[in-house]
């Protein structure tokens, strides 16, 4: 999901009007079509998806290989003791994105899931990895459509069916899991699931697309997710937490669930997941890790973390930290990308990029005297780790 808050876009967006103005530029003008998604088999889906964002991606590098390695659905075979081993695998699981965001979500996860015997699967969802203006047409059913044909498609290769999923993919993993037959699927990993946004004006985003087409504009400089925002494809997240709400009151989840959730999620109202996970997620075996200070909650299932770390300039964590690991080569502790848009004063914004001394939380929290980038890496991955192999085996 987009991490920049929704709401102030589009408050912003409301004072406005007309049609917000979009640079005249291949990123903010929707292509002509959009890659399919129901092939018969995951590999000519991958060939298929690479072929189309090859000629209709707006690339922001220099290095399209990369960017296309990062955009792109993947698929990883599980590892296996003897090499020789041809036996077909027991076990998969499908990954989902979340709002404006890759495949690359998951760069630092699925190794882990393939290294417990997983065939694992990400995919990219219509209206990503191309351009913030492909979010313009998308429709939730869109989403929904490719999630079920990937979904079934797994299940017929494997005896064992898990999915997972990072805010409004998580939304879409657990309303087709609680639509299924009984024993469909064997369990979830669910990380900062978009239940439900921090603000109820998020409400007014699907109407607001009628219109607007922009929330809000940037030029780009993140290669593994947009950085403009379409008031379309936040509507569009909202029906499904509209959704999932409804999906999860009528049919509660029975099997295993790993979730996360930060206190300080600028996005996500961490105390409704928090709630929901406590009523509506009953496996006795199910866990929420809670990233923060202890909620309240007699919940023996919910385990905390402190997110307040200042030996590492950790204030808090952020909505998408938990995903990757502190040697991520590009969101690491010493990666390369260092996300400055992040909800501070125009002068620590500045500051920010070249700043030798730089903390790190979530959207929008300020200290004085202190300039914050966002949190982009999880300082308990290994924790994390441990806690996806406890739930999955």
């Amino acid at each position: 999901m987009l991490y920049r808050p929704i709401i102030p876009s589009l408050l912003l967006a409301l004072s406005l009007s007309g049609c917000s103005q979009a640079p005249d530029s291949p990123a903010f003008t929707v292509s002509d079509s959009q890659p399919a998604y129901n092939q018969t088999t995951f590999h000519d889906y991958i060939n298929d998806t690479r072929e189309w964002l090859s000629h209709n991606r707006a690339f922001i590098t220099q290095n399209k290989r990369l960017e296309l390695d990062s955009n792109s659905p993947f698929e990883l075979a599980p590892v296996k003791n003897n090499p020789s081993d041809k036996t077909a695998p027991t076990k998969g699981i499908l990954l989902v994105h979340g709002l404006g965001d890759s495949p690359y979500s998951f760069v630092d996860i699925a190794p882990l899931l393939a290294q417990q015997g997983f065939l694992v699967r990400t995919i990219l969802l219509p209206g990503h990895g191309s351009k913030p203006a492909d979010l313009i047409q998308v429709t939730m059913e869109d989403w929904e459509d490719a999630v079920s044909h990937h979904a079934d498609l797994m299940a017929l290769e494997v005896d064992q069916l898990w999915l997972g999923g990072f805010s409004t993919g998580a939304n879409l993993v657990t309303s087709w899991a609680t639509q299924q037959k009984a024993d469909t699927v064997k369990g979830m990993l669910l990380f900062s699931p978009g239940y439900k946004p921090k603000s109820s004006l998020v409400a007014l985003s699907p109407a607001l697309s009628y219109f607007k087409d922009w929330a809000d504009i940037d030029l780009a400089n993140n290669y593994v997710r947009y950085d403009s925002l379409a008031v379309n494809g936040a509507g569009e997240y909202y029906k499904t937490s509209k959704t999932v709400r409804s999906d999860l009151n009528i049919n509660p989840v029975t099997f295993p669930v790993l979730m996360t959730i930060s206190e300080n999620d600028s996005v996500i109202d961490a105390e409704n997941v928090l709630s929901l996970f406590e009523t509506q997620f009953t496996h006795p075996d199910s866990q929420l890790i809670w990233y923060g200070t202890a909620p309240d909650t007699k919940d023996s299932r919910v385990s905390v973390l402190e997110s307040s770390i200042p030996e590492f300039n950790i204030s808090n964590f952020s909505h998408m930290n938990a995903l990757f690991a502190p040697d991520n080569d590009y969101y690491g502790q010493n990666g390369s990308y260092r996300m400055c848009d992040n909800g501070q004063t125009l002068q620590a914004n500045e500051q920010c990029p070249t700043a030798k001394t730089v903390w790190y939380s979530a959207w929008g929290y300020r200290e004085e005297n202190k300039i914050h980038a966002r949190l982009t890496w999880n300082p308990y991955f290994a924790e994390l780790e441990k806690s996806i192999k406890t739930i999955t085996e």
